[in-house]
């Protein structure tokens, strides 16, 4: 199957958090808090799939508040953390939404990734992903984590769906003046 038939098919965009999400770097001050960035170019992307229908979830080995308060920000309800085993948190996910793992695309970055990666329809990675998750990987954003991999990648599947055009026009062109618009 060609990358474009797997885009087609995507209902669910699964994302690792730390080198996906972010550029991979905690930062931690003086009395022990954990800083993390992340791109509104991403941001944006995961607001823009949500407007057409298609859900963002987090699957991440790693817990933290910050983490809660991005996903709050966007609006994405799915949010597992501390999945040690993500293959676990993937039958979680698939479970609750009733989709099969070919209308789901994963992005990850690191090895943590590389079981869940294999058992998605659509696998991706950011530009600056271990070798052996590139390798996996159908689709290889040229942006590193952290920096707008995710929306490349969002760009991608809306684009492939035949749903960008009308994303710009209801976004972009004739917003909603009522809409929130944190990315």
């Amino acid at each position: 199957m060609t990358l474009k038939e797997k885009a087609q098919k995507i209902k669910l965009l699964i994302c690792d958090v730390d080198g996906v999400l972010t550029d991979g770097k905690i930062y931690i001050g003086n009395e022990g808090e954990l800083f993390k960035a992340f791109d509104v170019k991403d941001g944006l992307g995961i607001k823009m799939l949500l407007a057409n229908g298609i859900d963002v979830a987090i699957l991440t080995a790693r817990s933290s508040e910050i983490l809660k308060c991005r996903t709050r920000e966007l609006g994405i309800t799915n949010v597992l953390q501390g999945q040690r085993d993500k293959v676990i948190g993937l039958g979680e996910l698939l479970s609750r939404s009733g989709l099969n793992a070919e209308e789901v695309a994963y992005i990850g970055d690191d090895l943590p990734d590389y079981a869940v990666i294999q058992k998605v329809g659509l696998a991706a990675c950011p530009a600056n992903a271990v070798e052996e998750i590139e390798k996996l990987a159908d689709f290889k954003s040229r942006f590193p984590g952290g920096a707008g991999a995710v929306r490349e990648l969002a760009e991608y599947i809306l684009k492939v769906q035949g749903k960008w055009e009308d994303t710009l026009d209801t976004m972009f062109l004739h917003p909603d003046p009522n809409a929130r618009h944190h990315y």
